[in-house]
């Protein structure tokens, strides 16, 4: 196959187990010490233990993620403190035999839909973003300090907020306010609050940075170790709640790839992250710094403008996202690595968010990882990788 076939597992507590992630065609598995405060140092008692709880023929070679402490980001004098625990976090991975460590660099918020419950016309649930109802959240609910949004879009926010029912508008805080993938835990409006306060005084250009900061001081430790390191762009990749947001375009990706010139600072290229903005193209994006991608994140959004933007989780062969043409991208990738020798040939490839179907609506899981809607897509993209070998 082109691509090693992953699936994230976010643990004990997740209700999609590691047999069904098996049965359903994946090797690799994909997850992270969730239970460990952002900012301490992963142990090699602890990665073990996660290790050995995964039994063969699964394993466990991608985290995600290792966070980066608030401090880091903010550019504070304690960021210093955080970048050691960093440093030791990727020597203990690397000891234990884990290479590839995707992460992020957006304030505050990780990720952010509308609705977690979007259900399609045949009846199957997906993720939804929509601008209108997140300006509604932020001009009504969360009520910031200067928030500002173009005349068109605020008057949009006002109506819908004044003919909201308040279930719908506690369905949109409660979508906003979920906490990380991986954590039962969500933001309060008081502390979401207090947390966007505090990059006020931080522009875009001082968090880009603040990145540029972290990758030099840790790259050469990840280098060292072998391990690669994969940002994950912005999702959405738009600023959100007046939070600068600096990995969202071919433009950011270049600046970061330049900031550190190592094959240790890489990406993990998120075909539906980067898929919102129709000004990326994503081959053309993929192509650049194929040689760096070292991480998959395959799924395809729909945009629409009603005249304002919204998009769902689309199906992962349909959407936005030319899906074949992704994979055959990254086809030619690997046949170019294993001629120049690489051990890296295969990228590992995990189907991000996957629809609710079937009895997936019968229990909780977190929002776009379902069982059998992410075995689906995982079955979809073999389907597709077997047809680019067969025909080459």
């Amino acid at each position: 196959m082109i691509t090693k076939h992953a699936m994230r597992w976010f643990g004990p507590e997740d209700p999609v187990s590691l047999k069904e992630i098996h049965q359903a065609g994946a090797t690799t598995i994909v997850t992270a010490l969730h239970h460990i405060p952002i900012g301490e140092v992963w142990s090699l008692e602890e990665i073990g233990k996660r290790q050995k709880l995964i039994p063969s023929p699964l394993k466990w070679e991608v985290v995600e993620s290792l966070p980066v402490h608030e401090d880091i980001k903010k550019g504070r004098p304690e960021r210093s403190k955080w970048i050691e625990n960093y440093k030791n976090s990727l020597r203990n991975l690397a000891s234990s035999g884990i290479y590839t460590v995707c992460y992020n660099f957006m304030p505050v918020l990780d990720w952010s839909r509308t609705q977690l419950q979007y259900e399609l016309e045949d009846g199957s649930i997906a993720l939804r973003f929509d601008l209108v109802e997140f300006a509604a959240f932020d001009l009504y609910i969360l009520k910031r300090e200067n928030a500002e949004y173009p005349e068109d879009l605020a008057s949009a926010a006002e109506e819908l907020y004044k003919n909201s029912s308040p279930e719908t508008l506690k369905r949109i805080e409660n979508s906003i306010l979920l906490g990380l993938p991986g954590s039962n835990d969500a933001f309060e409006l008081k502390s979401l609050k207090e947390m966007i306060q505090e990059y006020r005084e931080i522009p875009a250009q001082q968090l880009k940075e603040n990145l540029y900061y972290f990758i030099r001081e840790v790259g050469p430790v990840a280098e060292e170790c072998g391990i690669r390191l994969c940002i994950h762009p912005d999702d959405p990749p738009f600023p959100l709640l007046g939070l600068p947001r600096v990995v969202s375009t071919e433009e950011d990706l270049a600046g970061l790839m330049e900031a550190y010139a190592s094959v240790a600072n890489g990406i993990t290229f998120c075909t539906g992250s980067l898929g919102v903005r129709e000004d990326n193209d994503l081959v053309k994006i993929f192509q650049r710094w194929a040689d760096r991608v070292h991480f998959l994140h395959l799924r395809s959004t729909l945009r629409s403008y009603t005249p304002h933007l919204s998009f769902y989780e689309a199906r992962h062969l349909e959407g936005d996202v030319n899906m074949y043409q992704i994979l055959k991208a990254v086809y030619e990738e690997q046949k170019r690595r294993a001629a120049a020798g690489r051990m890296d040939i295969q990228i590992p490839m995990r189907p991000d968010h996957g629809h609710a179907l079937l009895n997936d609506v019968e229990r909780p899981t977190y929002p776009g990882y379902t069982a059998i809607g992410r075995l689906k897509a995982l079955a979809e993209l073999r389907g597709i990788e077997y047809t680019l070998t067969q025909v080459s």
